[in-house]
């Protein structure tokens, strides 16, 4: 995909959707903080039914170290692993409280030294609660990525990165909700549905398909 194929992609996409946003619910940092860390290996929807029931009880860091593990555990049992995300999350909130105030820092490098936070999450967070123009490769953003040619690269880091040196700087901050939610929605795994795809015209995958049909 050339400079010019990238830049109608991501205008098509914006056009589609010019406000793009997680699928997470939450109302506060911290609040997102946990749902992205119990979203591993779950769905958007699963974690919203858990933390719909969590948040109503607990949703601060005190709140959570309050509950313990048991019943901390018992509002999250529906996601998977959720024994070792309740552990990460009680030592993530005991962090909080001991070195930011309770609050959920605002750099990478404290991010990350949460438990259960690595670099993905710690991109969600900077991006949709702190504005950061980040790219949290998830499987929906490294499959769209290399299928498309938009940004290809055998490892998340290596596509992350490669999409923040070819996405304009006008789309970065939102690049990420329509990366994931056209992956998610439209360039599926199994069954992607390219006879609905508003960007097959820039994909490389699109453009080799209509080559073979004619």
């Amino acid at each position: 995909m050339n400079a010019s194929q990238v830049e109608r992609f991501f205008a098509t996409l914006k056009a589609a959707n010019p406000a793009p946003q997680t699928e997470l619910e939450f109302a506060s940092v911290f609040e997102l903080l946990t749902a992205v860390l119990l979203s591993a290996q779950a769905t958007d929807v699963g974690v919203n039914k858990a933390t719909s029931r969590l948040f109503a009880v607990a949703n601060t860091p005190a709140q959570i170290l309050a509950l313990g593990p048991e019943r901390l555990e018992s509002h999250i049992k529906t996601i998977g692993l959720y024994r070792s995300k309740a552990r990460h999350l009680l030592q993530t909130c005991h962090m909080l409280i001991d070195r930011h105030g309770g609050e959920v820092p605002r750099t990478r490098t404290e991010l990350e030294a949460l438990p259960g936070v690595g670099r993905k999450t710690a991109n969600v967070v900077l991006n949709v609660a702190f504005g950061e123009p980040t790219m949290a490769v998830d499987t929906h953003i490294f499959r769209v990525s290399n299928r498309t040619g938009l940004a290809p690269g055998k490892t998340p880091t290596a596509v992350e990165m490669g999409l923040l040196d070819r996405v304009p700087t006008d789309y970065l901050v939102d690049a990420h909700h329509w990366l994931i939610l056209h992956g998610r929605y439209v360039c599926q795994a199994r069954r992607p549905l390219c006879h609905v795809c508003a960007v097959i015209n820039e994909c490389g995958t699109g453009r080799l398909l209509k080559s073979a049909a004619a």
